[in-house]
C-alpha cells in the first residue's frame, strides 16, 4: 500500500511540476552571479508570477547576441537582459525580438526613452576608477591620460561592453581624432583583457593605477566594504552612458509572462534590487530613492551617447581604427 501512496505522490508531484511555466531569460555571467542581482530577482518575480525563472549565463552583451545568431528560431530564450544601446541596433537588424507591451512606462533615465523593442533596467557613465589613497594627481580628459603615466587596464570592445562603451566614448569626444587618441594612449595600457571582472581585478590587485568601469564603481567599496579609497575621474569631455535593456524574444514559449517580466524590471520591486547588487542607477528610481553612499559619486557634467540607429557604422569605423592604433 506504502508503495501505491508514494507512486501517487509522486504524479501529483511531476504533475504540478508540469503546470508551472518556466521563463527562460538569457543574460551576462555577473548578473547571475552569487553578489549579482539574478538571486533577488528571481526571488522576487517568483513570488508574482506563480512560475519558474530560470537565468541562463552568456557571457557579455555580445556573446548574448552570438548566442541568439547561433540559435535562431530555435532558441530557448523567452527574454534576453543585458544587451545595452552599443549593440541593440544590431539585435534589431537581426531581427530576434518582438515589441514590447508596456504602455508609457515610467523611466527616469536622463535621456527621453521612446523604443518599442526594448525596455532598459539600469544605466550608468563608464569611468576609469583609481585608488585616491596611492594617485594623488589625476586626468582631466583623455589627452591628459596619454602625456601621463599612468598606467590603465581596459577591456577589449569585441567581447566586452564596457570596453565597447570606452571604444564609444572616445570616438564620440574626438571624431576623427580618435585614432591619434588611441595611439598616444597605447603606451599606458598595461592590457587589454576579454571582460570586466579580470581587468578591474588586476586593478584591485595593484598592476595599474586604473581601470575602466563605472562612476557607480566607488559605491561598491562604500557601501559593501565600507572602503571609501575608490574614486571615478571626471573627464572634461564627458563620459559615455551605458543603458543596459532587455527584450521579448520573437521565439518565446511563454510571451505573456515575457512581457510580465520585462514591467517587473522596471517596478520598484527590480528597481530597488538593483543599485547594490548591479551597482548601476535604476532605469525608473524607486519610491524610496536611492541608496545611501549614491549622493557621493562622480556625476559628469557633460553625457555623451551615440544614439542607437547610429551606433552601428559608428561601431565599425571605431573598431577598425582602435585595432590599428594598438597593433602599431
Amino acid at each position: 500500500m506504502k508503495y501505491l501512496t508514494l507512486a501517487a505522490g509522486l504524479c501529483a508531484a511531476t504533475a504540478a511540476s508540469a503546470e508551472t511555466p518556466v521563463l527562460n531569460v538569457y543574460t551576462y555571467d555577473s548578473f547571475t552571479s552569487d553578489w549579482g542581482p539574478g538571486p533577488a530577482i528571481e526571488a522576487a518575480f517568483e513570488d508574482i508570477c506563480n512560475c519558474d525563472l530560470q537565468f541562463s549565463a552568456v557571457g557579455d552583451g555580445a556573446a548574448l547576441i552570438a548566442r541568439l545568431n547561433l540559435e535562431g528560431d530555435h532558441s530557448e530564450a523567452d527574454v534576453v537582459l543585458g544587451i545595452d544601446t552599443n549593440l541593440a541596433d544590431q539585435a534589431l537588424a537581426d531581427q530576434f525580438f518582438v515589441p514590447h507591451t508596456l504602455e508609457n512606462p515610467t523611466l527616469t533615465l536622463p535621456i527621453e526613452w521612446d523604443n518599442a523593442t526594448y525596455v532598459p533596467y539600469d544605466w550608468g557613465y563608464f569611468a576609469f576608477i583609481y585608488d585616491n589613497t596611492k594617485t594623488d594627481s589625476v586626468p582631466a580628459n583623455f589627452r591628459d591620460l596619454a602625456a601621463s603615466d599612468l598606467k590603465i587596464v581596459i577591456q577589449d570592445p569585441r567581447s566586452s561592453t564596457p570596453g565597447l562603451g570606452l571604444m564609444m566614448w572616445v570616438k564620440a569626444a574626438y571624431g576623427d581624432e580618435a585614432p591619434a587618441i588611441w595611439a598616444d594612449l597605447s603606451d599606458n595600457i598595461v592590457t587589454v583583457t576579454k571582460g570586466w571582472s579580470e581587468s578591474y581585478g588586476m586593478f584591485l590587485e595593484g598592476e595599474a593605477d586604473m581601470a575602466l568601469s563605472y562612476t557607480t564603481s566607488p559605491a561598491y567599496h562604500l557601501i559593501a566594504e565600507d572602503d571609501a579609497s575608490k574614486s571615478a575621474v571626471a573627464f572634461d569631455e564627458g563620459h559615455y552612458m551605458q543603458i543596459e535593456v532587455a527584450a521579448v524574444t520573437k521565439s518565446a514559449d511563454q510571451p505573456e509572462l515575457a512581457q510580465q517580466f520585462l514591467e517587473f524590471m522596471i517596478s520598484d520591486a527590480a528597481q530597488t534590487i538593483l543599485p547594490t547588487t548591479n551597482w548601476m542607477y535604476p532605469a525608473a528610481t524607486p519610491t524610496a530613492g536611492l541608496p545611501e553612499g549614491f549622493e557621493t559619486l562622480t556625476v559628469p557634467e557633460k553625457s555623451l551617447l551615440i544614439p542607437a540607429e547610429d551606433a552601428g557604422s559608428v561601431r565599425e569605423a571605431a573598431l577598425t581604427e582602435w585595432l590599428d592604433a594598438l597593433s602599431q
